[in-house]
């Protein structure tokens, strides 16, 4: 509420799964309309629509497409293929 009374707009919301997830971001939304959030942080493929498509949810942040075992044997297909993954989510 402090950043909305500053002029922010767009927030990041961390830790997103462990403060609440998507029930808390359809919460906030009833009193902070003009608030739009990027939510990060335990979230996966599988969850991240979820997310998208809450209208006050404009992105998703996540590390399941950058896999440290992927990164460590510099397996970049898979980790584009991930990405791309991600990017197609709707």
């Amino acid at each position: 509420m402090q950043l909305a009374s500053h002029g922010f707009k767009y927030l990041k919301f961390f830790p997103a799964e462990a403060a609440g997830g998507t029930a808390m971001l359809k919460s906030i939304g009833g009193p902070l309309p003009h608030i739009t959030f990027c939510p990060t942080g335990g979230i996966s493929l599988a969850t991240a629509p979820n997310y998208l498509a809450l209208k006050n949810v404009i992105c998703v942040g996540g590390t399941w497409m950058l896999d440290k075992q992927l990164i460590e044997n510099k397996d970049w297909q898979a980790i584009e293929a991930l990405a791309r993954q991600a990017s197609e989510l709707k």
